[in-house]
């Protein structure tokens, strides 16, 4: 049975960082694509990061660029998700979900698995 666990969530001021982390059980990371996505209330699912099963390629939507880091150890089954320099607008519950293949990284309905999420709000 596939998991996918997010940690590492919680309250940050603006300006600040933390490091989300993505559990993985059930699946090889070496065989597939991994992404972030987020929802804020009221708004639809958002592409932040993605990393490629092969060469462990990196891909970020344009609101995180340049302030966020995406990447990968296949030895601990677990994606990471560096956040610097948050701001109140990254504040949303952010999910990490899996896909086979090398298509699209952007789009919700590719990924075949999903974790609960993890809660992130920026506030002073």
């Amino acid at each position: 049975q596939v998991q996918l666990v997010e940690s590492g969530g919680g309250l940050v001021q603006p300006g600040g960082s933390l490091r989300l982390s993505c559990a993985t059980s059930g699946l090889r990371l070496e065989y597939y694509d991994v992404g972030w996505f987020r929802q804020a209330p009221g708004k639809e699912r958002e592409f932040v990061a993605g990393i490629s099963w092969m060469l462990a390629g990196t891909y970020y939507g344009d609101p995180v660029k340049d302030r966020f880091a995406i990447s990968k150890d296949n030895a601990k089954s677990t994606v990471y998700l560096q956040m610097n320099s948050l701001k109140p607008e990254d504040t949303a519950n952010y999910y990490c979900a899996a896909k086979m293949g090398s298509s699209s990284y952007s789009t919700v309905n590719l990924y075949n698995y999903w974790g609960q999420g993890t809660q992130v709000t920026v506030s002073s």
